[in-house]
């Protein structure tokens, strides 16, 4: 039932690697631009904080790009975290679904 089959990449991990790189953008740089403490930017790289929705706005206007993409990284991470959990797992067993009403 895992919705991707390994670990997904952050999208702290994805923002550094696949934006910030390519622009030379440090995370002071970064901060800046969208007007966020660079506490905020750091924390998002490292994975220990989560792209919430005002940040999607604010990365999807300075990368011209739909803000969606943020938070759709944002859910496929938190998914699959919450699916690798042994107590999830264990009560996703054990729900049966209903049949299709008539």
């Amino acid at each position: 039932m895992n919705i991707i089959q390994r670990h997904p990449f952050t999208p702290g991990e994805i923002l550094q690697e696949e934006f910030m790189e390519p622009h030379d953008l440090s995370q002071q740089k970064l901060a800046k631009l969208l007007r966020v403490t660079r506490r905020r930017v750091h924390e998002i790289i490292k994975g220990k904080r989560a792209i919430t929705p005002d940040t999607t706005l604010r990365l999807g206007k300075l990368f011209k790009m739909s803000s969606t993409y943020w938070l759709n990284l944002q859910m496929k991470y938190d998914l699959w975290q919450t699916m690798e959990k042994d107590s999830v797992k264990t009560d996703l067993e054990n729900i049966h679904p209903l049949p299709l009403a008539a």
